[in-house]
């Protein structure tokens, strides 16, 4: 049985299209909506302000995380300013700011064993896994890859409708061809380059985050990293390797290039291998101890 939209869900999906929003994007701003309307009890769009502040108290106390708190309130901003024309709304309605956490990065080591470690049969995760690193693409872009999507001819791995539904091309290093070369040798995949059950569907982020858990499980790796941790493993390492950040913006796909320079307060072999301006101090205190000339 079809779920009713009413006419006002109706007409914030018909504004979320027209702005290009992902349907992504759009599913998470519906269960926003949802949300409030379940804490209202009536049609979102009758809410007053008072409404707004009790829901958000709601939320604090009830102990939603700053992201999911956040997520909320973008939906409920779009709601009340691009859809039912009440921006005056957005007064009432406050983001919370949440610590900014350093991204975790595993290290060469840690990667290869984990790469070794991919679970089969075959070697369809093993080369999901490593274009996930050597490509620094998402868990969803990595799946929605089809195999004309690697250009071998110009070393190029085509990514179609990333995040904010936008195209770019980052690099096909030699190794990752050799290892897609033998994947396709094996498995012949002809439409999705990681076809799932059934073939005419790619395999999910989902899977592909259980491969690289299990993965990492067998190679006793501990610690918080996640798939994503390959993407910023990536970045990171290029930063160590002296490429410029604005090439990694471009490689990553982010909009901001203060989104890309978070990664230089992990790069740990860039900060080790700076000079501390305290070694100069040495050569200020050498001059300093040349003997005082006595009286003659």
């Amino acid at each position: 049985m079809e779920e009713r939209i009413s006419p006002l869900r109706k007409r914030m999906i018909e504004d979320m299209n027209i702005r290009g929003m992902g349907d992504k994007a759009q599913k998470a701003h519906i269960r926003a909506v949802k949300n409030f309307a379940a804490f209202l009890g009536r049609s979102p769009d009758t809410a007053t302000p008072d409404d707004l502040r009790a829901y958000q108290l709601h939320m604090t106390e009830t102990g939603v995380t700053p992201s999911t708190f956040n997520a909320r309130i973008m939906a409920l901003r779009f709601l009340f300013g691009t859809t039912c024309k009440k921006a005056e709304m957005h007064e009432h309605m406050q983001f919370r700011r949440q610590p900014r956490r350093l991204p975790v990065v595993l290290s060469l080591e840690d990667i290869s064993e984990i790469l070794a470690a991919a679970p089969g049969p075959g070697l369809k995760y093993r080369a999901a896994l490593s274009i996930s690193y050597g490509a620094g693409l998402r868990a969803s872009e990595v799946c929605n890859l089809k195999v004309s999507d690697i250009d071998s001819a110009r070393m190029l791995i085509h990514v179609e409708q990333g995040k904010g539904r936008k195209d770019r091309q980052v690099m096909l290093s030699p190794g990752l061809l050799e290892l897609l070369r033998a994947y396709w040798c094996e498995a012949r995949p002809a439409g999705w380059l990681f076809p799932g059950k059934p073939k005419i569907n790619p395999i999910s982020p989902r899977q592909l985050s259980r491969a690289f858990l299990t993965a990492k499980q067998l190679a006793g790796i501990t610690g918080p990293s996640t798939l994503h941790t390959l993407r910023h493993s990536f970045a990171t390492h290029l930063l160590e390797a002296n490429t410029d950040v604005r090439v990694i913006q471009v490689l990553l796909g982010h909009a901001k290039v203060t989104t890309t320079q978070r990664y230089a307060h992990v790069a740990t072999r860039t900060i080790r291998d700076i000079v501390s301006p305290f070694e100069a101090l040495a050569g200020i205190a050498g001059q300093s101890a040349r003997p005082t000339p006595g009286p003659e």
